[in-house]
C-alpha cells in the first residue's frame, strides 16, 4: 500500500510527511478547534493529540485548539460523539486504525460506521510488541525460546493485552493460531495495567504498543521478543519481526488518525489536513512523539482512506478465522 510504502522508506528520518498545498487563503479560521479523543489523557495517543493541537493553534486554520478527552468503550464514545457534531471542521478525533477496521468486525451493535466520518490525515504510526517478563525462565530469549516453553507450560502460557478485541489482543490470537501453541488471553483495562503485572510476575507475557516497554527495557524489566511491523523497529532495530520468525500475517502498524464527520467538505478536510501535516512536521512534535515510540507521520486523507479500507478488508477475514466477537 502505498501509506506503508512511504512511511517504510522514510523510517531513518523519524516521520513521514506529505507537501500538500498551503491554506487557501479563503479558508476559515477557526475561533477554536476542539479535538475529541476517546481514552484518558497521558497515553502516547493522547500526546499525539496534544502536540497537534498546540501547533494548529498557531496556524491560520485556528486560533486555539485543544484536546476533549472522552475515555469508555475503547475509544467509541468521542467517535459517536465526532458523528454527530458539527460538520465545519472545528470537531475532529483522534482514533486509532483499529476503531475503524477491526471494531466494526467484532462488535456487531457498533453505534457507528466507517462511513460516518471523513479521513483528515494520519497522525503517528505505532508497532506492537511480544514480551516477556520474570514468569518466564531468564533462558528464554527468543520467540522460538517462548512458544516451546508456552507449550510446556499451558497453565502458565498467557499474555495480557490492553482489552477484549484490541488489536493486540487479536494479534496475541493469531500467533497461538499458526504458531499451533494455545496462548490464553487476559484483558486488561489499557496497557499500564498489563505491563505491572507483567514486570512484577503475575502474567508470563503481554502484548503491548512497543513504545510503551522502553522504560522497561532499559531497567531489564522485561524482553521484548518479536514486533508486528513489516520492517524492524527504529526504536528497537535489535528485535526481529514476526515476519522475519515465520509468521508474516501477525503484522500490523497501527496508527492514530484525524478523523471528521462525514458531512464535512473537502475543503474543509483539505484544510484540515495542511495544518495538521503542517504541525506534524515541526521538530518538537517529531522529538515528542518519538519518546513514546511513535514515528510522526502526516499524510493526504486519500491515502489515509485507502489504507484503513486494506485494514478493514484484512481484519474482516482475520477476525473470522480467530472466531471472536464482542459477545464470545
Amino acid at each position: 500500500m502505498q501509506i506503508r510504502r512511504q512511511f517504510l522508506q522514510t523510517l531513518g528520518s523519524g516521520a513521514a510527511l506529505c507537501a500538500l498545498s498551503p491554506l487557501s487563503a479563503l479558508a476559515q479560521v477557526h475561533a477554536q478547534v476542539k479535538i475529541l479523543y476517546g481514552f484518558p489523557a497521558g497515553g502516547f495517543g493522547d500526546s499525539v493529540a496534544r502536540r497537534v493541537a498546540e501547533r494548529m493553534g498557531t496556524t491560520s486554520y485556528s486560533k486555539v485548539a485543544y484536546v476533549d478527552n472522552r475515555p469508555g468503550a475503547g475509544g467509541r464514545i468521542a467517535l459517536e460523539a465526532l458523528k454527530t457534531s458539527q460538520a465545519d471542521g472545528s470537531v475532529l478525533a483522534l482514533a486509532p486504525v483499529s476503531a475503524m477496521s477491526v471494531y466494526p468486525h467484532i462488535y456487531p451493535r457498533l453505534s457507528y460506521r466507517p462511513e460516518d466520518f471523513k479521513p483528515v490525515s494520519i497522525g503517528a504510526v505505532m508497532f506492537i510488541g511480544l514480551a516477556v517478563g520474570p514468569a518466564v525462565p531468564a533462558e528464554v530469549k527468543t520467540l522460538k525460546d517462548f512458544l516451546a516453553w508456552a507449550k510446556a507450560n499451558p497453565g502458565k502460557a498467557n499474555y495480557g493485552s490492553p482489552g477484549s478485541g484490541t488489536l493486540p489482543h487479536l494479534l496475541g490470537a493469531l500467533l497461538g493460531m499458526r504458531s499451533g501453541v494455545p496462548l490464553n488471553h487476559v484483558p486488561y483495562r489499557g496497557v499500564v495495567p498489563s505491563i505491572t503485572d507483567l514486570v512484577g510476575g503475575q502474567i508470563a507475557a503481554t502484548m503491548n504498543p512497543s513504545g510503551d516497554y522502553l522504560q522497561y527495557i532499559k531497567k531489564g524489566h522485561l524482553r521484548v521478543l518479536a514486533t508486528t511491523g513489516k520492517k524492524r523497529s527504529p526504536y528497537l532495530p535489535d528485535v526481529p519481526t514476526f515476519i522475519e520468525l515465520g509468521y508474516p500475517d501477525v503484522t500490523a502498524e497501527e496508527w492514530y488518525g484525524f478523523y471528521a464527520p462525514a458531512k464535512t467538505s473537502d475543503a474543509t478536510i483539505a484544510n484540515a489536513n495542511t495544518a495538521i501535516v503542517e504541525a506534524l512536521k515541526n521538530k518538537s512534535v517529531i522529538d515528542s512523539l518519538a519518546l513514546g515510540g511513535l514515528v510522526a507521520h502526516g499524510s493526504t486523507p486519500q491515502d489515509m482512506a485507502a489504507d484503513q479500507k486494506a485494514e478493514y478488508e484484512r481484519w474482516g477475514a482475520l477476525v473470522k478465522q480467530i472466531g471472536f466477537t464482542a459477545e464470545s
